[in-house]
């Protein structure tokens, strides 16, 4: 049996939870630091200011619970989840009315999953919380780390003397392995960086996010759920706007969460709108319906009482030192929210982690069976496997960055375009009538598989090429045909007209012969 260890996970968000739960099930002594206070208590100000964006648990998320060794987890998470098979694209026609149209997100019927993140955070720190092995230490803030003694110190925030402006209280604590799961800001990530050559990538895109609520319908108290949602629930709702976005995702209790996603200069434009005329008239004009779906006033109030805030996109390397610290999740990786892919790539960190870990942690054992057991070698060991973890997942964090990033262009413009959606449909086609192929779009091998994020990208764009010189085969062998045709046809009428020519010319010599 492997050798019992002290486990620090800081950040208690879902990606932490899960690497707590994994590591507390193989017997470590697991202790959760977390800025904040208890994140299940309603009066905890959120990261931010605000909600988080509505999560879409995927097939990777589920995955990493499935392998977490409890075997209620899945169900308690899938109780409050909605599904949703496809988006819901809105618009207006030239003619003024207003449409919507659903775009199946696979065609074999598969759904992602509206989750709210304090509702599944919840549901695994319930859980944790069970687990002898597992310590809470809420509002306590990481303040330095030395990853060569592993030691680490953290201030205790919200006692008598911090709200009195004076000092607050530092704790020191060994441990050997510190998983950093504090977001993308991360102080874990921040410590790091002075003991290991990290190379660092941060890029804030030219785009803000603000929260809006489309609120319940009002229903009789015994009313079913499905008649409390002012539209369909099962749908992510999108209203394109090229270079914006608005989407709405479902919640449990009826009502949708909704983002505006737009370029800082419009964000700019409106706030400088004293009326509020011009938020409304914008989103008249640009995402037809909602305001009959979000109340003018609830719409301004909105914009001017949430936060405006920027998206982050990260990437660092290596993920780890030594063998005493590992980053999982936005410390690592963090990403635009455009592919639903954030939180399910942050569990399925843990899941590969752990993974990795537990065959080191074997390999450990039988050397020590062979060779006499040594102080330093799980130490050792645990090195080599950190060291793996980040070589195999630092390229598929970079791709579904990089994924991320590309599909806020299909879904603000794409959606739109008859070349996505003739690519779609014929992706789709061939996945459902020709399945042996193993052809896949890429957003279902993204949403409803465990293959690797770096494979997919290289599949899609074999796939693509393939596609290409389909589409070129197809409609250049015809036209190949038609110009070799014209061409012969070309060429008999020009041997005709010659032989014409010719055979007059001898007729007028022989003519003019006779004569002389």
């Amino acid at each position: 049996m492997a050798k019992r260890q002290k486990i620090l996970v800081v950040g208690a968000g879902p990606v932490g939870s899960l690497a707590a739960l994994y590591a507390a099930n193989r017997g470590h002594d697991v202790e959760i630091y977390e800025l904040r206070s208890d994140l299940r208590d309603p009066s905890t100000t959120p990261l931010n200011f605000t909600k988080s964006i509505n999560l879409a648990l995927s097939e990777r998320g589920l995955n990493a619970m499935r392998h977490a060794g409890q075997a209620r987890l899945i169900d308690h998470v899938l109780s409050a989840t909605i599904p949703m098979h496809g988006r819901m694209i809105h618009g207006r026609r030239a003619n003024g009315q207003l449409y919507e149209e659903s775009q199946a997100y696979d065609v074999h019927g598969r759904a992602i999953l509206a989750i709210d993140r304090g509702g599944l955070n919840k549901r695994l720190l319930d859980i944790l919380e069970e687990m002898p092995n597992v310590t809470f230490f809420f509002n306590h803030k990481l303040t330095g780390a030395d990853f060569r003694r592993n030691k680490a110190w953290f201030e205790v925030r919200g006692t008598e003397a911090d709200n009195q402006g004076q000092r607050a209280r530092e704790i020191e604590t060994g441990f050997d392995l510190m998983i950093g799961a504090d977001g993308a800001h991360s102080a874990v990530r921040y410590h790091m960086m002075k003991y290991t050559r990290m190379d660092y990538q941060q890029l804030y895109i030219d785009t803000l996010w603000c929260e809006f609520q489309i609120q319940q319908k009002p229903t009789p108290p015994d009313a079913a759920l499905k008649s409390k949602f002012r539209i369909s629930p099962n749908h992510l709702h999108i209203w394109p706007g090229r270079d914006f976005l608005f989407i709405a995702i479902p919640s449990e209790d009826g009502s949708f969460t909704c983002t505006l996603f737009a370029p800082a200069s419009l964000y700019e434009r409106l706030e400088s709108d004293s009326t509020g005329s011009l938020i409304t008239s914008f989103f008249d004009e640009h995402f037809p319906g909602v305001t009959s779906l979000i109340p003018p006033a609830e719409l301004i109030s909105s914009f001017r009482q949430n936060p405006h805030l920027p998206l982050i996109s990260i990437k660092c390397k290596p993920h780890h030192y030594g063998s005493s610290a590992v980053l999982l999740g936005d410390a690592a990786h963090a990403m635009v929210p455009f592919y639903g892919q954030g939180m399910n790539a942050g569990l399925e960190d843990v899941r590969i982690l752990f993974d990795i870990l537990d065959k080191h942690a074997r390999m450990d054992e039988l050397l020590s069976e062979s060779s006499g057991d040594s102080s330093d070698r799980a130490a050792a060991s645990r090195a080599r496997a950190l060291a793996e973890y980040s070589a195999v997942r630092i390229p598929d964090a970079h791709a579904i960055n990089d994924l991320a990033l590309q599909n806020y262009v299909e879904m603000r413009a794409s959606v739109l375009s008859p070349v996505y959606r003739l690519r779609k449909f014929i992706e789709e086609s061939l996945s459902k009538y020709l399945p042996a192929l193993g052809w896949q779009t890429k957003y279902a091998r993204v949403s409803f598989g465990n293959e690797r994020y770096s494979e997919v990208v290289a599949r899609s764009e074999h796939q693509g090429r393939v596609l290409v010189r389909g589409l070129v085969g197809a409609v250049g062998l015809p036209l190949l045909a038609g110009g070799v045709l014209l061409l012969l046809r070309y060429r008999r009428t020009v041997d005709v007209g010659l032989r014409a020519a010719f055979g007059s010319v001898d007729s007028m010599v022989d003519l003019m012969a006779m004569r002389a």
